[in-house]
C-alpha cells in the first residue's frame, strides 16, 4: 500500500506515528481485512492495539454490521459464558430475564475479544468449540445458533509461553491466530515519541485550559532516552501531568 493511503487510514482512526513497524502493521491489517481469517493483534500493554480490530472491521465485508468490543479481563469468571453466549430466563439462580450474549449482538459483524489471554481454560474450551462448529447454545437453551461473526482478538501476553505453561490451549491459539498483526512498542519507534508528546501536549492543554509553550531540548532528550515500559499510555499520562503542573 502506498504511503498516502496509510496516512489516510491514520487520520481516519486517529493513529499518530510514522515508524516502519507501525506502517507495516496498518498495511497488514488492511490486507487481511477482506478475508474471513481470524486475526490476533499482539503487542505490549499500552501500545493502542484497539485501533487495529476497528481497521480490520471497517475494511471488511462486514463493515455495515455491528462492531462489538469485549474486554475479557473485566468480566467476572463466573459470568463470562453468559456474557459471550447469553442465557435464557431461569437458566440459573438470578437469571430473572433472558440475556443476549455478545455473539448475538455482533451477528453479521465483528466481535473483538481483548485480553484473550485472561480467559480460563474452561471458557477457552467453549470458545474453541464455537469456532470449530460455527454454532453456540445460550445457557439454558436447547437451540443452537449460528455464530455469524468475524473474530478478532488481542493480547499483551506471550501466548506461546502460556501454551508451554498449560495456561492456554494450543488448538485455540491456532484457531484465533490464522493471521497475526504485531504492533511495535514505543521503544521500537523512537522517531514517534516527540510527535506523540506534542500531540498529547496540545490535546491536554486545551482540555485542562493551560497554556504551554512546547518542550525544551533537554526535555526532548530525556524523553528519547527513557525506555517507556508503559508505551503510549504512559507517555500520555506523563504529558498530561506535566501540562497540569506547568508554569
Amino acid at each position: 500500500m502506498v504511503k498516502s493511503e496509510i496516512q489516510n487510514v491514520k487520520l481516519r482512526f486517529g493513529i499518530i506515528g510514522n515508524c516502519e513497524g507501525l506502517n507495516r502493521a496498518i498495511d497488514v491489517a488492511i490486507q487481511v481485512a477482506p478475508t474471513d481469517l481470524s486475526v490476533l493483534v499482539t503487542g505490549e500493554s499500552g501500545v493502542g492495539k484497539e485501533s487495529f480490530p476497528q481497521i480490520v472491521h471497517q475494511f471488511s465485508r462486514r463493515k455495515h454490521g455491528p462492531y462489538i468490543a469485549v474486554n475479557c479481563g473485566a468480566i467476572p469468571e463466573g459470568t463470562i459464558d453468559s456474557e459471550l453466549f447469553g442465557h435464557e430466563k431461569g437458566a440459573f439462580t438470578g437469571a430473572d430475564t433472558a440475556k443476549t450474549g455478545y455473539f448475538d449482538m455482533a451477528k453479521g459483524g465483528t466481535l473483538f475479544l481483548d485480553e484473550i489471554g485472561t480467559m480460563s481454560y474452561e471458557i477457552q474450551s467453549m470458545l474453541l468449540r464455537v469456532l470449530q462448529e460455527n454454532t453456540y447454545t445460550p445457557i439454558g437453551s436447547d437451540k443452537e445458533r449460528v455464530a455469524d461473526v468475524r473474530i478478532v482478538t488481542a493480547t499483551n501476553e506471550n501466548l506461546q509461553l502460556a501454551i508451554k505453561e498449560g495456561r492456554f490451549r494450543e488448538d485455540l491459539y491456532h484457531r484465533l491466530c490464522e493471521f497475526e498483526i504485531r504492533q511495535p512498542s514505543l521503544a521500537e519507534c523512537p522517531e514517534d515519541i516527540i510527535p506523540l508528546a506534542e500531540f498529547f501536549r496540545e490535546r491536554h492543554s486545551k482540555e485542562l485550559k493551560r497554556e504551554t509553550q512546547g518542550f525544551t531540548e533537554d526535555a526532548k532528550r530525556r524523553m528519547l532516552a527513557y525506555p517507556w515500559p508503559g508505551n503510549v499510555r504512559e507517555l500520555q499520562n506523563k504529558i498530561k501531568r506535566s501540562v497540569l503542573v506547568s508554569e
